[in-house]
């Protein structure tokens, strides 16, 4: 049940943002994550870092970790308006405009003292763990939050998928550095000893979430779609995407949400916005690259006034291809932990990340393809141009090219964007009506917003 809350005219600051009921549940889930690492240290916990593609939370839990990601601590700080600062004292310090926002946002909040997107001290880790799935950026990450704080960095490193697949001498790579590296290495920091049966039970509450959230993801397929692919696909990856999955808080939540979308469907009502249910279905988009943080629901609410809906994301699946058959497997855990790293969107090539979209754009039947290229973001970023080009032409379908930032207030002109987006919806309308209209690419220049 979703609830307005009204104010007098006097005291409304904003309107107030209406939530699916998943929503504020998975809001509650990663809040309490944020508590349970407040508390770590006065309840004897050791605390890892690490990255959400390729994450092992899984095995992490194994050894009784509190966890912390610096994506998800970057981008929440985004959300809340908190990013801007950080970015500017990591300059300040050092850094320059060209790094990803997300690194200095995480070292700028390291700067001022380690407090939490949600206000409540962050500990520092003690275990820096890295699964390198195609980001680059993150190994100069960790390298320099282990030169600040002297912490051990335990690097699984990951074959990139050059020929779009995962080959058995890839796995056994793989393996042999979780069985002979990892696992040894967390056992001893931890204190804790390695218990495979423990990590199976876990998979099979991976398992059950993975396959209720492959149903949520492909609702998109229906008319009206029940979601919204991208804005609102974020809430729903949240849970198990960074410290849940595994758990049976994560199952529990991904049962409600695919109970909550089964009942939309069935009632043909379309995504829930931050101001209600969307109106009119008009446009059905495919959207590549991460979506702004700090200018969020300005940047949703410019595609559900037009009608447009993203049915389905590349974003949505950067913590895991689920919706390609992907599944923890309990009954070879290991290698299950393998697959899933060399598995994840930002190990891909792009001629795999290209027959992704393509086939995105004809199983949702989606107007066309919009991306949202982000200049510090080389992990999505690179090749996006050549992604556009292949995709117009085997699908026949137009495609557009904007910029933002992850969480830099200053790369985020709303009305360049809102222009942009305007002008590419009038593209998609021609297309259908003529048929013409897919060789014109709306580019918004990178600017500073004044």
């Amino acid at each position: 049940m979703n609830t307005v809350i009204s104010m007098p005219e006097s005291r409304k600051a904003k309107p107030v943002a209406i939530k699916e009921d998943a929503m504020n549940l998975q809001k509650e889930l990663i809040n309490r994550n944020y508590m349970d690492l407040a508390q770590a240290r006065q309840m004897g916990r050791k605390v890892s870092a690490t990255f959400v593609p390729g994450n092992l939370n899984e095995l992490l839990m194994c050894f009784d970790f509190a966890r912390s990601l610096p994506e998800t601590n970057a981008l929440q700080n985004g959300m809340r308006k908190k990013s801007g600062k950080f970015i500017m004292d990591a300059e300040r310090d050092g850094q320059s405009e060209d790094v990803c926002t997300y690194v200095k946002a995480d070292l700028g909040m390291m700067m001022g003292g380690e407090i939490g997107p949600t206000g409540d001290p962050l500990p520092r880790p003690d275990v820096l763990l890295l699964s390198y799935t195609g980001c680059f950026t993150f190994m100069k990450w960790f390298e320099l939050i282990r030169h600040k704080y002297g912490i051990e960095t335990l690097m699984l490193h990951v074959p990139y998928q050059s020929q779009g697949r995962i080959d058995p001498n890839m796995r056994q790579y793989v393996v042999k550095q979780l069985k002979e590296t990892i696992i040894p290495a967390l056992e001893r920091i931890s204190g804790v000893k390695f218990d495979i049966d423990r990590l199976r039970q876990y998979m099979k509450e991976s398992a059950k979430a993975e396959e209720d959230l492959v149903k949520v993801l492909q609702s998109a397929k229906h008319r009206p779609s029940p979601i919204d692919g991208y804005f609102g696909a974020v809430y729903y990856i949240g849970p198990i995407f960074t410290a849940f999955r595994g758990t049976p808080e994560a199952t529990e939540y991904y049962r409600v949400l695919r109970e909550e979308i089964e009942t939309r469907i069935r009632e043909g009502r379309g995504p829930i916005t931050p101001e209600g249910e969307m109106g009119e279905e008009k446009y059905r988009l495919v959207v590549e690259g991460p979506p702004n943080w700090t200018s969020f629901r300005e940047f949703w609410k410019m595609f559900y006034d037009e009608g447009a809906v993203v049915v389905s994301s590349t974003y949505s699946k950067v913590g895991g291809l689920y919706d390609f058959g992907f599944r923890h497997d309990p009954d070879n855990p290991i290698e299950s932990l393998a697959d899933y790293c060399l598995g994840c969107y930002t190990n891909l090539s792009l001629p795999a990340r290209i027959d992704m979209i393509c086939n995105y754009i004809d199983e949702y039947q989606a107007d066309g393809l919009l991306i949202n290229s982000v200049k510090s973001c080389n992990s999505f970023s690179a090749g996006q141009l050549l992604i556009l080009r292949e995709v117009e032409k085997r699908t026949g379908k137009p495609a557009a090219f904007i910029e933002t930032d992850l969480v830099d207030p200053r790369y985020f002109s709303a009305a360049n964007v809102k222009n942009r987006l305007e002008s590419y919806f009038q593209m998609v309308k021609q297309k259908r009506t003529t048929g013409i209209g897919a060789g014109v690419r709306p580019v918004i220049p990178l600017t500073v917003a004044q």
